[in-house]
């Protein structure tokens, strides 16, 4: 069975009694996840319908009533995601690591077989390159433009003995 084509299965949870998963990219427990939800649909919920009594009696039209209701039910979600922000701490855990020149090495050419070529430094504007120097990348991205630069050493082409 050839394998090279498939992407790689996700790593198993090192804790496989812990309550957290991966969602849109982030670490988030699901008790946590649950209250949240349930916290953004009370708030938002208790926010429109409060707001839609409150403007039906003040409002003329009923419909625009509904509509000022509405935009208070969604100010409601944004108060039910600060309430959520501020109960429920982040789950990540951000381990930084020295990792060794051959594997950046290793990453650079596969971004270059991958990409058809990594481009030119001079080419990038003054902020990208102060952001490559400050996560100390410049100097790998420099080697690799400078040995992209140096021709390949020359072969002499056979005379088969007939001019």
């Amino acid at each position: 069975m050839d394998t090279r084509d498939r992407a790689p299965l996700p790593a198993p949870n090192p804790h496989p009694d812990s309550r957290l998963y991966e969602v849109w990219g982030d670490t988030v427990d699901s008790r946590h996840l649950a209250g949240a939800i349930a916290i953004g649909a009370l708030v938002s919920l208790g926010a429109f319908l409060l707001a839609e009594r409150l403007f039906l009696g003040v409002v003329e039209s009923a419909q625009m009533a509904r509509a000022y209701a509405m935009l208070v039910g969604i100010l409601g979600c944004l108060a039910g995601g600060a309430i959520s922000a501020v109960l429920f701490k982040p789950k990540r855990r951000v381990v930084e690591h020295v990792v060794d020149a051959a594997w950046r090495e290793r990453a650079l050419r596969e971004l270059e077989v991958e990409y058809g070529g990594l481009g030119e430094l001079h080419d990038l504007p003054p902020e990208v390159l102060a952001e490559l120097k400050e996560v100390q990348l410049y100097e790998l991205f420099a080697q690799a433009s400078a040995s992209r630069e140096r021709p390949a050493p020359a072969v002499a082409p056979a005379t088969g003995g007939a001019a």
